[in-house]
């Protein structure tokens, strides 16, 4: 906490400097820090990578009293704990991992006002006894992080969230936070109406990553399609989404087969591997973490350089919270969606099955259906992806896979028809490889034995590929004209609403060619790169000091320094304290603490 001898609140741009190392805020970090630390509530909305925790980091320090910060994961608590204190800030965390005599210390520490931040889940913040004690301490601010857990229109929906609404009662006065980097516009509603903060400032960034490229593409071989992707990443941590645990552990074991290191991570691990595998990603390593939609959102790793996924996410929301674990450094990240039909009927198949309430499913459907139009669309797919937040990007975007290779249509409603009409006269009982066989007049063991190769459909699509017939199939279902039945053998019916007009002509059915990404494309190379020389062997030294530092307190290296720091430091190489304490991201404390050391690696560096 910042009070000068007068009494008078530090100002935050002086905080921002001498704490963090940063001369000045960047985007509505300004307005929103000075609105909070004002007294002011506030409701921030910013990518990820754009600074959120500033907005209620600053506004702690400057205000007099224990800022309360309400997390839900360990992990992200830890993280966060750990960077403070890098920081020279008074931070801990009370969660169900410490130890009694940690525990203990930290109790002693908050009742003596000796705290600057206090993180906490939901559930201990409303446990009797937390909140009686943080009742009796003075609380400069209550930040609500991860804020979309709130709505149960969001896509990681915590019910306990929605009691924090008491917040105001139990701290009247108090200035309130909530922050996320993913609430579409019903959602940011659902979110200051369920903690009653209707009276809140709102303070919306543009959710434009312009490093992350965008592609997403139909799966035509789905190991070759992740190992092309890998291929350009040799020697970078990446995360693989799954829809399944069965499918991260089987994922990782042929990547690990195939001498790139991968592990894998789902809930339902042994909590010591899970903590391994979250160790090994926290550690800077090269590692790749196969995992289902969990991993990640407790973890603050900034050198990301891809994130694929397996399986289609379930909404926009949730597809651009997990890519958005790519490139938090701001230098060039890949994102890779593969998708089929099967992915799409199945994803349907969860949301009819769901016991959810009908409102909430509804809600639900939406965003699936935007979530699949996102997949097929032959436009600018940051466009499409932004225009689900309620924003809007004025020109396409020139970092996605539709703007560099631009993808063609064609009048399908005749392919469309053959399609429906196989699928109709084999009795609606069949999968799509059997309708391909039928199309393309392969008079496979089950055709002849069922006798539709006397059909009138045997055939008539043998001048086109299966491949082809597959994009048709997987389209048909986007488009709803076809049903999956999610059995055994994932049998394809008619929708007979959506499927008529086409068979009759009355609709007509545009259709996107399915082109891979294309080879030629090489993503912009990462700003490292982009030293000379001398300067990059420089920054590689520096990051193997941070690593052995890292090492030796068992931190990740990223809380110590970023590599943007240790980039500019070896572009700029410093050669006093006063120096080293220009670049940005060289706090006070950090200055104090590894000044003398960094500087010793730049004198003892040749050139």
């Amino acid at each position: 906490m910042s009070i000068d001898l007068v009494g008078q609140m530090e100002d935050p741009r002086t905080v921002l400097r001498r704490v963090f190392g940063f001369p000045s805020f960047r985007g509505l970090q300004e307005p929103a820090v000075a609105h909070i630390a004002a007294g002011g509530d506030a409701l921030v909305l910013m990518p990820t990578g754009a600074g959120k925790s500033v907005c209620y980091q600053v506004p702690a320090l400057c205000r007099p009293g224990t800022a309360i910060v309400i997390s839900p994961l360990i992990a992200l608590m830890d993280d966060q704990v750990a960077a403070m204190r890098q920081l020279g800030v008074a931070a801990a965390a009370l969660h169900s991992e410490l130890e009694p005599d940690e525990h203990r210390r930290i109790g002693r520490e908050l009742d003596a006002g000796q705290l600057d931040l206090i993180y906490v889940s939901p559930e201990r913040l409303l446990s009797p006894g937390t909140m009686e004690r943080l009742q009796r301490q003075e609380i400069a601010l209550v930040a609500i992080d991860e804020a979309h857990c709130v709505s149960q229109w969001g896509h990681e929906f915590r019910p306990e969230y929605r009691e924090l609404a008491c917040i105001p009662r139990r701290f009247p006065g108090v200035p309130r936070v909530a922050l996320t980097a993913t609430a579409d516009p019903r959602t940011r509603d659902d979110i200051l109406a369920a903690l009653d903060m209707q009276g809140a400032a709102v303070f919306a960034a543009s959710f434009h990553r312009p490093n992350l490229f965008l592609a997403a593409e139909p799966k035509a071989g789905e190991t070759a399609q992740l190992l092309d992707l890998l291929a350009r990443h040799k020697g970078e941590a990446g995360i693989i989404y799954c829809g399944s645990r069965a499918k991260t552990e089987r994922v990782a074991a042929s990547l690990n087969g195939r001498g790139i290191a991968a592990v894998a991570f789902h809930a339902g691990l042994p909590p010591d591997q899970k903590r391994a595998a979250a160790a090994r990603f926290r550690s800077g390593e090269a590692v790749v973490v196969v995992a289902t939609i969990a991993f990640g959102m407790g973890i603050d790793r900034p050198d990301v350089r891809f994130v694929a996924h397996l399986d289609m996410p379930d909404s926009p929301e949730a597809y651009y919270q997990q890519i958005g674990r790519a490139g938090r450094d701001g230098d060039p990240a890949d994102t890779r969606l593969l998708y089929g039909g099967e992915d799409i009927a199945r994803a349907r198949w969860f949301l009819q099955s769901s016991a959810a309430p009908e409102a909430q499913k509804k809600a639900m459907r939406t965003r699936l259906e935007a979530m699949i139009a996102l997949t097929e669309t032959v436009e600018c797919r940051t466009r499409a992806l932004l225009a689900c937040f309620g924003e809007e990007l004025p020109e396409p975007c020139g970092h996605c896979d539709n703007c560099g290779t631009p993808v063609t249509t064609f009048d399908g409603t005749v392919e469309a028809q053959k399609v429906l009409s196989a699928v109709y006269r084999t009795g609606q009982r069949f999968g799509a490889l059997h309708v391909i066989n039928v199309l393309t007049g392969k008079a496979s063991e089950a055709v002849v034995k069922w006798a539709h190769d006397r059909l009138p459909t045997f055939g008539v699509g043998a001048d086109r590929p299966e491949s082809f017939w597959r994009g048709v199939i997987r389209q048909l279902i986007a488009r709803g004209a076809i049903a999956v039945d999610m059995g055994e053998f994932s049998t394809l019916s008619l929708d007979q609403e959506r499927a008529r007009p086409i068979l009759r002509g009355e609709q007509k059915m545009m259709m996107r060619h399915d082109n891979p990404i294309s080879k030629d494309r090489r993503r912009a190379k990462p700003a490292a790169q982009a030293l000379d020389p001398a300067d990059a062997s420089l920054f590689d030294a520096l990051r193997l000091w941070r690593s052995g530092e890292a090492k030796a307190q068992g931190v990740p290296p990223y809380v110590i320094f970023h590599d943007t720091t240790l980039r500019e430091i070896a572009a700029v190489r410093p050669d006093s304290l006063d120096a080293l304490g220009q670049v940005k991201g060289v706090g006070a404390s950090k200055l104090e603490r590894y000044g003398a050391a960094v500087l010793v690696a730049l004198r003892a560096y040749p050139g």
